[in-house]
């Protein structure tokens, strides 16, 4: 049949759309920017109209309105997180839903396997000329729960959604219904970037080299980054994803892939976030190779790839080495994401180099993220046993084949001047040396 006949017998409102969706069904929303608000209303209006029960919402990262998140909303979803984002962070501290950890390679595994999706809202590129439709924004996860038979994709297809290329493309034979949606695609403004993350960011463009290939995650550190490597050459990118940041370094001629080992002269990414211009940017732009998350955080295919530098960040790191990224103690914040998946990858590269940035201090800087001890009930993201470098906004700390003791000394140097004193004390408690700093 042809593929216009087949779009055209599964086009439906929104409203008949989400009619698939039982009680007890697993309901998984398409990652970040390829959230379908449009159907996510619809889906809560029909489950409480028709009372349905126990619907299980899966979703990565969160990004849209979350309708299913207000109150007596409990009587008809329960909601598991992979990713806290902003509006679910407060919903699952206060126990109202639940998170679970995953590194983000494994997700595919995991809504396909583990937790298997029954039905999955995404947005989609319109249709090309041979009927395939482009996940756009969020390969990640999305590519092979749309290969799966057992669950039911429901699409808004939205021509504000952009084409991004790569194995990132879905046929409207294999979509379940299709719901046109000319809704804005959900955008990440650009970071402030203040006097700490450009002192960060220039420490950490002092790490990187001509034909280096880059992990780079979201945010005013990454952005300070890529500020500072306008006069590097050959630079790559294999990264979970990019942001607005990347733009102006690839215009500049920074970026060319040409050193890559695997998809040379291509910027291989699982997912993006960013604006409007990043949207347009990727559009149909073959320097743009979107591919799925097992694929491009898989640790061996990253170290495939000489000269990888993948960079991070924290919420907290000991003296030991020991980086928490993801909690504030017991208070889930984020996630471990892509973060070990790339510290593994560029270790096991050939000249990689692993580094976690941040700011010392947080809250007005009162507290410093340099501790003797995480805090209690904090998760382990990155071990003392992969820790490469550290930086921060002033200086940077090599870790990796160090001892305990130089761990905490280098670490200690890089600390906010007003810790260092209560650092060096535990330093000395715990070693038994004095230091001076």
């Amino acid at each position: 049949m042809d593929w216009k006949k087949i779009y055209a017998s599964k086009l439906k409102s929104p409203q008949e759309a989400v009619k698939i969706i039982c009680s007890g069904d697993t309901v998984l929303i398409g990652h970040a920017a390829s959230e379908p608000d449009l159907l996510l209303s619809a889906m809560v209006d029909y489950v409480v109209d028709q009372d349905l029960k126990n619907i299980h919402i899966v979703q990565q990262h969160d990004m849209g309105a979350c309708r299913f998140f207000e109150p007596g909303m409990e009587k008809h979803f329960r909601y598991t997180s992979l990713f806290i984002g902003a509006r679910s962070r407060s919903f699952v501290a206060e126990g109202k839903g639940d998170f679970t950890p995953c590194f983000f390679n494994r997700i595919p595994n995991y809504v396909t396997q583990t937790d298997c999706a029954d039905v999955f809202l995404v947005t989609l590129s319109p249709p090309d000329e041979h009927g395939y439709c482009s996940y756009g924004l969020s390969c990640d996860f999305a590519k092979e729960v749309g290969e799966q038979q057992n669950t039911k994709v429901i699409a808004a297809v939205n021509p504000n959604m952009p084409r991004v290329m790569g194995d990132n493309f879905i046929h409207v034979s294999n979509l379940e219904a299709i719901v046109e949606s000319n809704e804005p695609i959900h955008e990440h403004g650009r970071p402030v970037i203040g006097e700490v993350e450009e002192k960060i960011g220039e420490n950490i463009a002092g790490l990187v080299r001509d034909g280096d290939c880059l992990q780079l995650g979201i945010g005013a550190i990454p952005d300070a980054v890529l500020k500072f490597l306008g006069d590097k050459r050959d630079l790559g990118i294999h990264s979970e994803m990019i942001s607005d940041g990347i733009i102006d370094l690839y215009e500049k001629g920074a970026i060319t892939g040409k050193k890559k080992n695997i998809d040379r002269e291509k910027m291989v990414v699982t997912f993006m976030m960013g604006t409007r211009t990043l949207y347009d940017f990727v559009h149909d732009n073959p320097a743009i190779c979107m591919m799925p998350v097992s694929y491009v955080n898989d640790p061996f295919v990253i170290s495939q790839n000489d000269n990888v530098v993948s960079i991070n960040s924290a919420l907290q790191i000991d003296l030991m080495g020991q980086v928490c990224a993801e909690a504030i103690g017991l208070k889930q914040y984020s996630a471990v994401g892509g973060q070990m998946d790339f510290v593994r990858g560029a270790s096991a590269s050939k000249g990689g180099r692993s580094i976690i940035a941040f700011g010392s201090t947080t809250k007005g800087g009162t507290i410093s993220k340099i501790v003797p001890f995480l805090t209690e009930g904090a998760a382990v993201t990155t071990s003392r046993n992969d820790v490469d470098y550290i930086v921060t906004e002033n200086g940077i700390a090599r870790l990796k084949g160090k001892c305990l003791r130089d761990r905490a000394k280098e670490l200690i140097k890089i600390a906010a001047p007003a810790f260092r004193d209560e650092l060096s004390k535990e330093f000395e408690k715990r070693f038994g040396e004095v230091l001076f700093v």
